[in-house]
């Protein structure tokens, strides 16, 4: 029974990953879950400086998931290369970085700056405010992510996967700018934007007014634009958006997603990755499939 897949040349042992931002960098999770049982771990975002996040209160529960507005808190650059790759090389298991900016030029200088690190791939945030075109989101304009995706491009030394937004008018549209400028892979759904407000104070529950929608609740949505953007273009996809199960992960697989990557259920559940590519190899054994290419787009039509 094979469960390795491979996109853009690089091999993961099975198509599971965490996503960014609720995962660090595997070390809060590493007494719950052996990182090596994971095919990749997509790490927090990271900026070329840096960033304090939102102010507080930044995370609210929702019914079948959550808001936050964390506003991609992270270290820097520098200490992530001094503290997270070391840690993350211990594990045989790919390492995917996450990388976020206010503008082109800080998303290049943190590309370059991986360029000599030994990481696998670079996943691209491209749902960070643009502060050059009024604070939308890279993502949001495919003029935009053509322009950022073939910059980075032409910088990077690993291969790059674009993130996208689901926040658009059409998905299918954004998969292919992001393939007609080089990317190599493209992952979604980011998070939904969202609002909560407390009736009992009339305030906001988040003090940026509005967050990222994740978890369940996602999942359908989810599930359609993967569906969608695999059939759009012929680079491989990596799904997410409310996985909380192998059932969760065989939807994404079966729609046409090459890997897919566990949220924010690993905040509900610390072994939910692990209990995920397992449960595959049970989906694998329980239907006689031998390799799990024949599940990739495997829906009926």
């Amino acid at each position: 029974m094979n469960t390795k897949v491979k996109i853009a040349g690089v091999e993961f042992k099975n198509p599971v990953m965490t996503a960014s931002g609720t995962f660090g960098s595997g070390m809060e999770y590493s007494d719950f879950v052996d990182l090596n049982k994971l095919g990749a771990v997509v790490t927090k975002g990271v900026a070329n400086v840096p960033w304090s996040g939102n102010p507080v209160p930044r995370v609210a529960e929702t019914y079948g998931g959550m808001l936050n507005a964390i506003g991609l808190q992270n270290p820097g650059i520098d200490v992530f290369i001094e503290r997270d790759i070391p840690f993350l090389k211990q594990y045989d298991t790919k390492i995917i970085v996450n990388v976020c900016g206010k503008s082109v030029e800080d998303y290049l200088e943190v590309v370059e700056r991986l360029g000599d690190t030994d990481v696998d791939m670079l996943e691209i945030n491209v749902s960070c405010p643009n502060v050059k075109e009024g604070a939308i989101a890279f993502g949001q304009k495919a003029d935009c992510l053509y322009d950022i995706t073939s910059q980075i491009k032409a910088k990077a030394r690993q291969p790059v996967i674009m993130k996208l937004s689901p926040n658009v008018t059409d998905i299918s549209e954004m998969a292919k700018a992001a393939e007609t400028a080089g990317a190599d892979a493209i992952s979604l759904i980011n998070t939904l934007t969202g609002m909560k407000i407390d009736i009992h104070k009339r305030t906001f529950a988040l003090a940026n007014k509005t967050g990222g929608l994740s978890g369940p609740a996602i999942k359908p949505v989810a599930v359609r634009m993967v569906y969608q953007a695999s059939r759009a273009v012929k680079i491989p996809v990596i799904g997410m958006g409310g996985i909380g199960s192998a059932e969760d992960a065989i939807e994404f697989l079966l729609a046409g997603a090459s890997a897919v990557a566990v949220g924010a259920m690993n905040f509900v559940n610390p072994y939910v990755t692990a209990e995920v590519a397992e449960g595959i190899e049970a989906y694998m054994r329980n239907y006689q499939i031998k390799d799990i290419s024949e599940l990739i787009g495997g829906v009926k039509e």
